[in-house]
């Protein structure tokens, strides 16, 4: 099914494109957040499995994808304004549940420890509270070719770290994409990477423990970068927590193989359609802003 789309323009200073998946049978709506250097189309084939059950919401960031056209590019974005934008969307597309992935996770969580009144669970897929020395490999040699703008290098770089587990083909794919952005985009990327070397991880751990919501962490097993048992300190810091692990899959847990697919689809569903205690029902507010139809 192709999806609405639309222009949702926020506080009269960035406009984002956003996919509509409407469900006439749903009753309630998901939004996905990205992760670094991705766009909508990283979620096809999450889509396919949450679509049947839900109204799904995808956008790109201001300074990505189909969002580019429409902002001037000029200025970096925080993490702390992206948690902005995406409680503007939740509000906007009158959202129920939020799913993100990797480091799409620190505006997510930044925007959870909001305790935004519209979300009743949320699912934080490939990513941890931890920078273990896998990672701190990876963010380093990143920053090196950000800043150079090294298109080719920051592809190998994806695909032979955080990718390794990938098809050849989503390799592939892959690589175009991370070696054809603007350089703005590699800047912009290279800006938030510092900024989460120098966040203090109170910023957007300790802070949830003010939310009220369950939430579900979903690692891959193989995953060195974010890693399963890495993802386990979340219950230090959440009050309603599950965790499941993905059997041999990576960091990019549901398009790596059929297996991984199967699993994480029946982990997303599983926790999302369980009921909720009616002790966490919330009021729900209504917010009306600006969306200009593509």
């Amino acid at each position: 099914m192709r999806p609405e789309t639309a222009i949702v323009e926020i506080h009269s200073q960035y406009k984002v494109h956003t996919e509509f998946y409407g469900n006439p049978e749903a009753k309630q709506t998901i939004i996905l957040v990205n992760g670094s250097l991705s766009t909508t189309a990283s979620f096809a084939q999450t889509v396919k499995y949450l679509q049947p059950h839900f109204n799904v919401v995808l956008f790109d960031e201001p300074y990505a994808g189909q969002s580019k056209p429409h902002n001037d590019n000029t200025r970096f974005i925080s993490k702390e304004t992206e948690a902005d934008i995406l409680l503007h969307l939740i509000e906007h597309f009158r959202v129920d549940y939020l799913m993100s992935f990797s480091w799409g996770s620190v505006s997510a969580l930044l925007a959870l420890a909001q305790c935004p009144a519209r979300i009743k669970k949320a699912v934080i897929t490939s990513f941890s509270p931890i920078l273990n020395d896998a990672m701190m490999d990876y963010l380093t040699r990143g920053l090196d070719y950000l800043a150079a703008v090294d298109r080719d290098n920051v592809g190998h770089l994806v695909n032979d770290t955080i990718g390794k587990y990938l098809p050849s083909l989503y390799k592939r794919f892959n690589h175009k994409h991370c070696s054809s952005l603007d350089d703005h985009e590699y800047l912009q990327m290279h800006y938030h990477v510092r900024q989460v070397l120098n966040m203090d991880s109170r910023c957007y751990v300790d802070c949830l423990q003010n939310v009220d919501i369950p939430m579900l962490f979903v690692n891959g097993e193989h995953d060195e970068y974010t890693s399963a048992a890495d993802a386990r300190h979340f219950a230090k810091h959440v009050r309603d927590c599950e965790f499941v692990t993905i059997d041999n899959a990576g960091h990019f847990v549901d398009v790596e193989h059929k297996e991984g697919w199967l699993q994480t689809q029946q982990a997303l569903l599983g926790f999302l359609k369980a009921p909720v205690s009616s002790s966490l029902a919330r009021p729900q507010p209504v917010a009306d802003y600006q969306a200009i139809a593509v």
